[in-house]
């Protein structure tokens, strides 16, 4: 079984290359073995591309040695006409004898049918090698799948005093960077609200991060708050890669017409109480602010086939997440200031999975259990 594990790690280290481009597909890795010798590798291509298995087998040069070789994948090969065809067809015709398959795939179109028919055509299948790592890494894709929703993941950032944005009254004070507090020597400094430029409490490494997260999910959401008060892009111009769509919560269309957000540069939905046309990249979908908003969002995302979502704030918006108990993992930063007052982040509870040090700042993950 050890021997199965090494080359089931191997094709988790190529699915990796999918991320962010092989959605709706999951992301999948496939090694095929002969005598203990790799011969072919081959990872998922971008969405309407080949699969990891087709690509695997592709590779190998002497396709005479595909019958005497055990073909490694980390999610169940497909059994279904999709934009390619079933992946279990082409590992029969190529006569390959046995199968390592990491997890079973939740999608209702295989769902154990490629094993299956693997095992109708006399071919050797095992099943469960690495299994919760082969999940955890399509999270997105199973999450979609069996819970109807995205894989969400709540982000923030807090002062070590455990505010998120300061008190923008007109005698606010905020202190310079700092672990260390001296009231007597606080620096006055005075917040113009109407400049919409956001307050960071990260610094740029950790700024740059989130671009990096931008990439990798499909959608971004915040509430009208947060808009109000930074103005925010919400694009990944720190990073290479695809902008994430953008949903704003704005019920009462409050957020002026000259505002990023509605500059139509990225693919933009706006959920309001109300009715507004709007254009290809500026979509307006209604919902009923007097009941659960998180699970309307939810079910439209589900129809749009989002998997993912990052959710940045306000913190009543996350802490609406949180309450609900519909997130599955928070990114928090705390960065090296102090607030004194202001916002309060929010309120979590979950495994503590993660903690580092990016330059001064905090970074720790928290999974939902």
């Amino acid at each position: 079984m050890k021997i199965h594990e090494k080359y089931i790690k191997r094709c988790l280290e190529l699915a990796k290359n999918g991320l962010g481009i092989t959605r709706p597909n999951p992301m999948v890795g496939c090694v095929i073995v002969c005598n203990n010798v790799i011969i072919g590798e081959g990872y998922t291509s971008p969405f309407g591309g080949h699969h990891a298995e087709v690509n695997a087998i592709t590779s190998v040069m002497d396709k005479g040695l595909l019958e005497k070789s055990t073909l490694y994948v980390s999610l169940e090969p497909c059994n279904h006409f999709g934009k390619t065809p079933p992946c279990s067809d082409l590992i029969v015709k190529s006569k390959i004898s046995k199968v390592i398959v990491g997890c079973v795939d939740p999608f209702a179109e295989v769902a154990g049918k490629g094993i299956e028919k693997l095992k109708k055509h006399g071919c050797e299948v095992i099943v469960g090698v690495l299994e919760e790592e082969c999940i955890d890494i399509n999270k997105r894709f199973f999450t979609y799948h069996l819970k109807k929703r995205p894989y969400i993941i709540l982000k923030w950032a807090e002062t070590i005093d455990g505010f998120v944005s300061p008190d923008f009254s007109k005698d606010s004070v905020i202190p310079q960077n700092g672990l260390k507090i001296d009231n007597k020597k606080l620096k006055q400094v005075q917040i113009d609200a109407s400049q919409l430029q956001p307050v960071w409490i990260t610094h740029e490494y950790s700024r740059q991060l989130v671009h990096k997260w931008r990439a990798e999910e499909q959608a971004i959401l915040v509430g009208t708050s947060t808009v109000m008060s930074d103005n925010p892009r919400l694009d990944v111009r720190y990073w290479k890669g695809d902008d994430p769509l953008r949903l704003v919560l704005d019920s009462k269309l409050r957020i002026p017409e000259n505002f990023h957000i509605l500059d139509g540069h990225v693919k933009t939905i706006i959920f309001s109480s109300k009715e507004k046309e709007g254009s290809k990249d500026l979509i307006y979908k209604k919902l009923d602010f007097s009941k659960n908003i998180v699970e309307q969002i939810n079910h439209k995302l589900y129809e749009y086939e989002i998997q993912s979502l990052i959710v940045e704030g306000g913190t009543q918006t996350i802490q609406t997440f949180i309450d609900l108990n519909l997130w599955d993992e928070a990114r928090i930063f705390i960065g090296n200031k102090s607030f004194l007052r202001g916002v309060k982040a929010p309120i979590i509870k979950g495994e503590e999975t993660s903690k580092m040090q990016i330059g001064l700042d905090t970074f720790k993950i928290i999974k939902n259990i």
